[in-house]
């Protein structure tokens, strides 16, 4: 039994197996209609969510599958003190596989380590999304046709976002990487991304604050929110929430083949105007995590298609 509770837990030929999963499973639909028909998938969201939830949740129905959602913590006996092992124990009677989301750093672990279905991290707190992470991945390669020799941008939040610290830990297992670092002094990524991601790897990577002065390299921007629900004074969360804004003028020294990526929601880090250029790539991301879900699902229920 497989769980995906880092990005590592899949080795770079299985990410590669599931973008070509998910692709097929967007030439061929019909085929991948009744593949989990019979089974079922919970949704364990402890905290809000639109995009992840719903698209598991879409995933699942179009494999032909069923689902048990528990959208918020207070719908949950997680209301009256139950543990996270116990919850997922309980859960794991009902259904076939869980998706997890929670606002504690290494929950979805707790859980994997209690049931005998598998488990998926959704989000756990600061940490990690490696289902967001596919859903980029597989972004980039259908953008770039290979996930390799590029140049990619991370900006805004880089101390919270879990995204990003996914992202630059599957990034650093392809050929070619180069990372770009732009945020403000008080959101720059947690030291153990550089030291035991980027320089173990031997990445090159620069830090700045200015995004203007890189944008022209860059081959990827993954712009990011400043996540107020991460903060723990408002004054802060206030000061900084508008450090980058990405405007149609900003982009006027970029490649004219640039990847404008967002995990959303989105704030107003990047202006509505530029959803119309056709590098705006963020609302393909929503889709493409539909199809690597479903992916994924077939995997770690061991569906042949």
């Amino acid at each position: 039994m497989r769980n995906l509770i880092d990005i590592l837990d899949l080795s770079v030929e299985e990410l590669d197996e599931l973008m070509a999963t998910a692709s097929d499973i967007i030439e061929h639909p019909a085929r991948y209609s009744e593949a989990c028909r019979g089974k079922k998938l919970a949704t364990l969201f402890f905290e809000p969510s639109t995009r992840t939830r719903l698209s598991f949740e879409a995933a699942m129905y179009e494999l032909g599958g069923n689902v048990l959602s528990m959208a918020s913590a207070n719908s949950s006996s997680a209301a009256k003190g139950e543990s996270v092992a116990d919850t997922a124990k309980t859960v794991s009677c009902y259904a076939d596989v869980i998706a997890m989301r929670h606002p504690k750093e290494g929950a979805p672990l707790v859980a994997s380590l209690n049931v005998s279905i598998p488990v998926i991290n959704a989000g756990d707190g600061g940490h990690n999304h490696p289902t967001q992470t596919l859903a980029d991945l597989f972004t980039i390669k259908r953008e770039k046709g290979e996930i390799r020799d590029l140049t990619v941008g991370f900006c805004g939040d880089l101390k919270f976002g879990r995204t990003v610290h996914s992202l630059i830990s599957a990034l650093a297992r392809y050929t070619g990487i180069k990372i770009v670092l732009i945020s403000p002094v008080e959101l720059t990524v947690p030291s153990y991304i550089m030291t035991d991601v980027l320089e173990k790897n031997n990445i090159p990577y620069e830090q700045t604050t200015d995004l203007l002065s890189v944008m022209p390299k860059l081959d990827i921007l993954y712009m990011t929110r400043v996540q107020k629900e991460r903060f723990f004074n408002e004054e802060d969360y206030l000061r900084l929430k508008d450090s980058y804004i990405l405007t149609p003028d900003k982009l006027k020294t970029a490649k004219k083949d640039l990847s404008i990526l967002h995990p959303l929601p989105r704030v107003n880090e990047i202006a509505v105007a530029i959803d119309d250029d056709p590098r705006a790539c963020y609302f393909k991301q929503v889709l493409n995590a539909k199809y690597m879900r479903m992916a994924l699902i077939l995997k770690l229920l061991e569906v042949k298609v």
